[in-house]
């Protein structure tokens, strides 16, 4: 197993299964050390609490680089998550310039979007911003939606494989590795596809009915700990989605809990994935 320190780069829900509180138990259970850098601190996640609370940490970017900088510290990978704003786009540009080791790796989940819509607060702005962090990104890890407001494509009333590896050879001219989620050819699947140095591959499963908050930084968190954990990109994207779906159905045998996905139930799978 190689041990490296991993900066992931995202907010933290105060409650609600996600975001930083979803990455930092992942990581470390993949025996990464885990550094963080909260992109803002909200009440709740945003599936289902009505109005949350919401503080922006952007102010803080520059005395906590400043201070990594004068301490000579760097990373092995940047992860970065849902962002506060997109004034925080130069300074992850920055860390990912200055801060990253040579060899090491720049993952983006351009958490932003969902079901054909932008999240609430988002604009063409963002988008654009955000276009120009993945262009920075060694992987990128969108859904369907994301990419398709990344390539300007216009979101589909279907969804197929087809479609997909369009979507990819859009997005391998912005990041040279994508991982796209939410491919399915039927209404019974879901999946993910992959592009990267020119391959293309599926890998699909079952789809559970249910829908739930937090799932896919569930599978960017994974898929970062498996890679850096020593796992082929082809191995880490099988661990990530089969621990995802194990990770919904122990939710769903707990209906009182439809505010997050309970991940910290399957981590012991997760471990006998990694280590399989």
């Amino acid at each position: 197993m190689a041990y490296n320190r991993i900066l992931t780069v995202q907010d933290i829900s105060c409650l609600g299964q996600c975001s930083l509180t979803v990455a930092l138990p992942i990581l470390s259970a993949c025996g990464q050390e885990t550094c963080v850098l909260p992109t803002a601190l909200l009440s709740t996640h945003t599936g289902g609490f009505g109005p949350v609370h919401k503080q922006d940490l952007t102010e803080n970017f520059a005395p906590v680089i400043a201070h990594w900088k004068e301490n000579k510290i760097t990373f092995d990978a940047v992860y970065v998550g849902y962002l506060g704003k997109s004034e925080q786009i130069p300074w992850l540009k920055e860390i990912f310039a200055s801060m990253v080791v040579t060899g090491g790796k720049r993952i983006v989940d351009p958490a932003m979007a969902d079901h054909g819509r932008l999240y609430k607060g988002f604009d063409s702005r963002d988008v654009a911003a955000m276009k120009e962090l993945c262009a920075a990104a060694d992987v990128i890890i969108p859904n369907i939606t994301e990419a398709c407001l990344l390539t300007g494509t216009p979101y589909p009333d279907r969804i197929d494989s087809a479609f997909a590896d369009a979507l990819l050879e859009k997005l391998s001219t912005l990041c040279p590795c994508v991982i796209l989620t939410g491919v399915g050819n039927t209404p019974e699947e879901t999946g993910v596809a992959v592009c990267c140095d020119g391959s293309t591959w599926h890998y699909s499963q079952e789809k559970i009915p249910q829908s739930y908050s937090g799932t896919g930084d569930i599978f960017s968190s994974a898929f970062v700990g498996a890679w850096f954990y020593g796992k082929s990109m082809e191995q880490a994207v099988k661990i990530a989605a089969d621990y995802t779906a194990c990770c919904i159905q122990k939710t769903r045998e707990a209906p009182a809990h439809s505010y997050g996905v309970k991940f910290e139930a399957a981590i012991p799978e997760l471990i006998e994935m990694l280590r399989n």
